[in-house]
């Protein structure tokens, strides 16, 4: 089976969506299909990797929006789409590649839209309170859903958007996965000695993209409330985007570490296990793929209780809190009296325990169980 993968709003420091499509592909290799990504970038470019073939079409900058690209029309995805010749599409966007789903009709290969995001929540922080938020979405959603044979989603707080604004068109639920050989537990003191590693004091880690709809802001407010507590924390940010100067300057007078974009996974790896606490602030987020690696790696998290974290955090392997300072750091202090009361490894433990429940492997098995039936 060929197997063609297109995306748009990915670049060499996306995160999440980068990661996803990349491990589905490599999948669909070593299960013995062919794959093909098409996506924008600074030129013309064709070259072979581990996860398949993968073409680049030169396309512009949105201006303001750190780096990503988008193709400026459909018009050479579809002559390339044609000279593919794929047996099924699966499409990774939700602005503009959705109208692909009508040539794929046209020309008989069966397509799949991926739902990496969910609307509502990302324009909520961004239109007027007035605004009929859900009708818009709605609207939009349902015009996107026409286009597709089915759609797959990484979680329930995900499907939920789509459900409400079509019924007809059939949603999968398919959780991601985790790399459980590179996020491991066992790098915690592999790094004792690194100089980025604090003495004598928690680590709190975020990784993810800096900008508004992430709310990393909540990680610094949160280390503050912790100090003025009476407990100081090392902050690691790991991450690169639009807000990261603003956010320099709020971090002032905290120990708070900016890493920047770490695109070597081992490195990343390395600086999860050191960590005692991860945050996932994101009210947004459709599935939290950082969050699974930190629980890889042994670390518990504090999730926001808004979005798609709640269905993976619970009492066991971090807390969900209401999204303030005074709730995040709430949290973070029960994590750090069970550790000091009961003892480190029963979290790490447990933990380590979720994650191995989300192999690659299974997410790889169901997309490929559903284009298999498409095609």
């Amino acid at each position: 089976m060929h197997i063609v993968q297109v995306a748009q709003l990915v670049h060499d420091t996306s995160g999440g969506l980068r990661t996803t499509i990349d491990r589905l592909g490599r999948g669909y290799v070593d299960a013995g299909h062919r794959r093909t990504l098409i996506v924008p970038g600074a030129h013309d470019a064709e070259s072979a990797t581990g996860s398949g073939r993968e073409i680049t079409l030169r396309s512009p900058r949105i201006p303001g929006a750190g780096g990503y690209r988008v193709f400026p029309s459909l018009s050479r995805v579809v002559t390339v789409l044609e000279q593919l010749r794929p047996d099924v599409l699966e499409i990774s966007d939700k602005v503009s590649l959705w109208r692909l789903g009508d040539w794929a009709r046209r020309a008989g290969v069966p397509n799949i839209i991926v739902s990496h995001e969910r609307l509502d929540a990302i324009l909520a922080p961004r239109v007027p309170r007035r605004a009929p938020l859900e009708q818009l979405t709605d609207r939009w959603n349902r015009r996107v859903l026409r286009h597709a044979d089915a759609v797959v989603v990484p979680s329930e707080f995900a499907a939920e958007e789509l459900r409400r604004a079509d019924r007809r068109t059939p949603i999968h639920i398919v959780p991601w996965g985790v790399d459980l050989e590179v996020f491991h537990p066992s790098r915690r003191h592999a790094t004792d000695g690194a100089h980025w590693k604090p003495v004598g004091r928690p680590m709190l880690i975020y990784v993810g993209r800096l900008s508004k709809e992430k709310r990393v802001d909540l990680v610094i407010d949160t280390a503050r409330e912790l100090r003025d507590r009476g407990v100081p924390v090392h902050t690691a940010i790991v991450g690169a985007g639009p807000d990261e100067a603003t956010l320099e300057r709020r971090s002032a007078g905290l120990d708070v570490r900016f890493h920047g974009f770490v695109g070597d996974r081992h490195r990343l790896a390395d600086l999860l296990a050191a960590a005692d606490v991860a945050l996932a602030p994101c009210p947004c987020e459709t599935f939290g793929l950082a969050a699974l690696e930190a629980l890889a790696s042994g670390v518990p998290v504090v999730a926001s209780a808004s979005g798609a974290l709640a269905e993976m955090i619970d009492a066991r392997v971090g807390r969900v809190a209401r999204a303030t300072p005074g709730s995040f750091a709430d949290g973070v202090m029960q994590l750090l009296e069970h550790r000091r009361t009961v003892g480190d490894g029963s979290l790490r433990r447990a933990a380590r325990a979720a994650a191995e429940l989300a192999p690659w492997t299974r997410a790889v098995d169901s997309m490929l169980e559903l284009h298999g039936a498409a095609a």
